[in-house]
């Protein structure tokens, strides 16, 4: 069955560095638009960034635009996403998602997005 793994999650200082990593198997990855998004508690799943499918497309929710920077790996069917100047208001769990339908024109809406992994906790203290 088709699984997307985060990873890269954890605790650090305001104005520091993460780089969440995302490894998907059992899809042809190729085909697969990605995208981040990030939920916290008692609040709806929002928009943090995607990419097509060849990595020639990037969007991203003004709110981290200039801090953080995805990218793909299709040799490796990986998705990153580089955080700097990480802020408190960035604390949140980050989901990695995929979408068929967005492959060439990323989607920022959760459901155009098929498949989900289970998320890894990014907390910012101030």
């Amino acid at each position: 069955q088709v699984q997307l793994v985060e990873s890269g999650g954890g605790l650090v200082q305001a104005g520091g560095f993460l780089r969440l990593s995302c490894a998907v198997s059992k899809l042809p990855f190729t085909n697969y638009a990605m995208a981040w998004f990030r939920q916290t508690p008692g609040k709806e799943r929002e928009f943090v960034a995607a990419i097509s499918w060849n990595g020639g497309v990037t969007d991203y929710v003004d709110a981290v635009k200039g801090r953080f920077a995805i990218s793909r790996n299709n040799a490796e069917s990986t998705v990153n996403l580089q955080m700097g100047n990480l802020r408190p208001e960035d604390t949140a769990v980050y989901y990695c998602a995929a979408s068929w339908r967005g492959r060439v024109n990323p989607a920022r809406t959760i459901n155009d997005y098929d498949y989900w992994g289970q998320g890894t906790t990014v907390t910012v203290s101030s």
